[in-house]
């Protein structure tokens, strides 16, 4: 009987099987940045996985990709304001870091890093990522070069690490100027591998 034939580009192919085994609560938060796009394409590898996934745009991130694309994908509402419904005395983002085991932001733009860095709640994302503390959260950055290597984005990215929060990428490539240079957002297969690696660590007892 001949081998069924399997799609190279499936995440499948590459080897995950902590997602795989644990099919985790995977809360995914989408800033503005031409790079949003590229968090439908996370999305969707997630859950063929098997991941459970929730997300979260701010209001910018909806001016590059719409919320039914991620909607689709995940088949799960998206969350874009702390006052979207009539159950909002529930505190909505208490309620999905309570029920995310990681909290993955892509793309992470400088300002939502700087919010996460100084404690600035005041959108939905940003007062998520606030009272995460006790979740594993993974950042994925974009910006242009200038700006990821400005001193103010690199104290913001030093604090981040302090606190205890993960960054994957960013990497150099063409950016969304034309130019080239650091501050392309990481793509999702590397994304899938961080997801992956701070997953197991956690399985492991490593925290």
């Amino acid at each position: 009987m001949p081998k069924k034939k399997t799609n190279p580009g499936s995440p499948k192919r590459r080897g995950l099987p902590t997602i795989q085994k644990t099919k985790p609560s995977v809360l995914l938060g989408v800033s503005g940045s031409v790079a949003a796009y590229k968090a439908v394409d996370l999305a969707s590898k997630l859950a063929a996985l098997g991941a459970v996934v929730k997300t979260i745009m701010t209001e910018n991130a909806c001016r590059f990709v719409g919320p039914k694309s991620l909607e689709a994908v995940t088949r799960s509402v998206v969350f874009m304001s702390l006052w979207s419904s009539p159950e909002d005395h529930k505190s909505a983002h208490i309620a999905l870091v309570d029920w995310a085991d990681i909290v993955v932001v892509a793309p992470a733009t400088a300002n939502i890093l700087g919010k996460a860095a100084n404690g600035i709640c005041d959108d939905l994302l940003s007062t998520t990522l606030c009272a995460a503390s006790a979740r594993p959260v993974l950042l994925a950055p974009t910006m242009n070069n200038n700006m990821w290597n400005s001193p103010a984005v690199q104290r913001n990215v030093r604090a981040l690490k302090e606190m205890g929060l993960e960054l994957v990428g960013p990497v150099e490539g063409r950016l969304a100027n034309g130019a080239m240079g650091m501050g392309r957002m990481a793509e999702p297969q590397e994304i899938l591998a961080a997801i992956e690696k701070t997953l197991l660590r956690i399985k492991r007892g490593k925290k």
